[in-house]
């Protein structure tokens, strides 16, 4: 029932000239969410990079040991969870990379 009405009032609408569905440009779209998805990541990298390295000067250099000491220290990922081996490797990389563009 629910589905005949909607029907119904989408087949009207569309008779007056109403244009129906996302007018949106999908690829337009989808491009600006991973510019901010990027820009996101790169804030929460630039505020967890200096924790990474006073725990790398504490003589901590491997993956799972940055990963246990984050942990430890109460520090949550970037959505709210607890550190792993390829967050760490994830973080350390974007480093890197931004290090290459400069």
């Amino acid at each position: 029932m629910i589905s005949e009405r909607t029907k119904a009032a989408l087949a009207s609408r569309k008779t007056t000239g109403m244009k129906l569905g996302n007018p949106t440009n999908t690829a337009e779209a989808a491009a600006k969410g991973r510019k901010i998805s990027i820009r996101e990541a790169e804030r929460f990298a630039q505020t967890v990079l200096p924790i990474i390295a006073s725990i790398q000067q504490s003589g901590i250099t491997s993956l799972r040991g940055l990963a246990v000491a984050l942990n430890n220290r109460g520090v949550r990922t970037a959505r709210n969870g607890q550190w792993q081996v390829s967050n760490v490797r994830n973080i350390l990389g974007r480093q890197a990379s931004a290090n290459l563009l400069l």
